[in-house]
């Protein structure tokens, strides 16, 4: 790790505030920006040329799912090669903490390993865990539902009780207080569907005390993802929190989305706080074990192989509404690559059922039992936007850009891991939004990749290039910036990028990783 100061030179300076870019350079010291001008004769600096390359403000996830990945491999090689910096992690009610039954607990943590031991309970503990890691990235800690459900109420499909309620609430302090820069709900996943308004409305009053961020994933995307869009504006008025819709497209088509969007702009001119994110993918990714409800989970996998089997409890299984059975279209529900399946990867379940002559529900139930085993790494993909629909929600003036994706790396241990839009989604919004669509600017686009995210979660010295801000920068060839990865071959770098530092210090340098991690933990004070 160099002590001398960097001086970024000749660069094409887009500043993350959507102001129009210029030429200049950039000193840094200490991790920090220190001065923005021209400098001809400095001593004993590390110069970096920026000639006809763009320097940005590091781009911010504000729509991560890496908490448990950066613990396993904490480079973060598919953020870093995109120019991502900072990732807000513990959204859609996922995350690390807090837990108090680590069996109950993986049911809301993407990716995790069963040989992997978890040896904290709290955010703190969780924190601390990650520290050790010495993340690449910077990290923005969410308190996620799913894990204050699983640590009172457990696997029950049911509001919470006065007394489970008030241990959430106990949870979601001590959260609050160990940093945690707001709370995320994923009400349409089994660990919380159960959840009533009234339950997160008071879990939200908590949150507005703190002046944290609530972040959810509505309890409808489908049929009904107005009414839910409206439940989310509703609960944010009667608690005064400010609000982020997470990826808020409904899979309903323009229409809605004309709607969805129409809800916002209401709430916004009736003073509401309110912003909201979208990921870059044309479909969705899960687990194809979300079409489960939460109680046939218990006891274990031999318990839900004898669910399966029982014609009863197949019927009781069916009748649960989950993200896949609302989308109502088993053909838009593809198999992902899976080594266990290689006959059926790149399939859609309705195909798989018409060459079984089976009803599509119960051929998704078959591959679960058929791959019990293998329940955390069966994966699929649904298909449900269009380009159109995406650019249109990003053109709204609050709509940042995320991954909703976890944090990889193509090699060491995960590097037979894939999760759709980890690798691609900051290159590729560049690529096509900026480059080939011209639908933004690139002033436009780093204020959605960067100073925006910032401005939601009240980060003044992230997201921007400004004397006093924090060293995060990426600095790319414009012309070339764009994602290699595919829908069946995702873990590819993206290119173009030159130079990546973090705090000061280069995560990538001449288009070459560095191992001197110095992403921090930045816990809410």
């Amino acid at each position: 790790m160099t002590n001398k100061n960097i001086l970024i030179k000749n660069g094409t300076i887009i500043d993350g505030t959507g102001k129009p870019a210029y030429n200049s350079d950039i000193i840094i010291s200490q991790g920090k920006i220190i001065d923005i001008g021209k400098f001809n004769e400095l001593q004993d600096v590390d110069i970096i040329q920026a000639d006809g390359l763009m320097v940005t403000p590091g781009f911010i996830d504000i729509h991560s799912h890496s908490d448990f990945t950066l613990l396993v491999d904490s480079r973060a090689v598919s953020s870093i090669t995109q120019g991502v910096t900072t990732e807000v992690i513990g959204n859609c009610g996922y995350g690390c903490n807090p837990i108090t039954n680590t069996l109950l607990a993986k049911e809301a943590i993407y990716g995790f390993r069963n040989d992997f031991s978890i040896d904290w309970s709290d955010m703190n503990g969780y924190l601390e865990r990650l520290e050790k890691e010495k993340p690449s990235v910077n990290v923005v800690p969410l308190v996620p539902n799913g894990q204050l459900r699983l640590s009172t109420v457990g696997l029950d499909i049911r509001p919470a009780n006065k007394d489970e309620l008030s241990k959430m609430k106990n949870l979601l302090i001590e959260g609050l207080e160990q940093g945690g820069h707001g709370f995320s709900t994923g009400l349409e996943y089994s660990t919380e569907i159960g959840a009533s308004e009234e339950e997160i409305t008071e879990l939200c009053k908590i949150c507005s005390r703190f002046d944290g961020l609530y972040a959810t994933h509505t309890r409808n995307r489908d049929d009904k993802a107005l009414i839910a869009i409206e439940e989310a504006v509703n609960t944010a008025y009667k608690s005064n929190v400010t609000l982020q819709i997470s990826h808020l497209t409904p899979r309903g088509g323009q229409n809605d989305l004309d709607k969805a969007l129409n809800i916002v702009d209401s709430a916004l001119k009736r003073g509401l706080d309110i912003g909201f994110d979208m990921h870059t993918r044309f479909f969705g990714t899960t687990y194809l074990k979300v079409i489960l409800p939460i109680w046939a989970l218990q006891g274990g996998k031999e318990a839900l192989a004898l669910r399966l089997k029982d014609k009863k409890e197949r019927l009781k299984i069916k009748s649960h509404r989950s993200v896949l059975s609302n989308l109502g279209d088993w053909n838009r529900i593809v198999l992902l690559d899976n080594p266990e399946l290689k006959h059926l990867s790149r399939k859609s379940i309705g195909t798989i059922a018409k060459e079984r002559c089976i009803d599509p529900f119960d051929c998704a139930l078959d591959i679960i039992l058929d791959q019990i085993e293998q329940l955390d790494t069966l994966m699929v993909i649904l298909h449900t936007y269009s380009e159109k629909l995406l650019s249109t929600t990003y053109k709204h003036p609050n709509c940042s850009v995320g991954s909703d994706a976890t944090a990889l790396a193509p090699d060491g241990q995960l590097g037979s891991s894939t999760f759709h839009g980890a690798y691609t989604w900051a290159s590729w919004f560049f690529r096509r939004m900026v480059r080939e669509t011209k639908i933004f600017t690139p002033e436009e686009a780093v204020w959605k990749l960067s100073g925006l995210a910032a401005k939601r979660l009240k980060l003044n010295n992230l997201g921007i290039i400004k004397k006093g801000a924090q060293a995060d920068l990426a600095i790319f060839n414009s012309n070339e910036f764009g994602e290699q990865g595919t829908t069946f071959n995702p873990n590819k770098v993206a290119k173009g990028m030159v130079h990546v530092l973090v705090n000061g210090t280069f995560a990538m340098r001449n288009g070459d990783l560095k191992d001197e991690r110095a992403g921090k933990v930045i816990r809410k004070k």
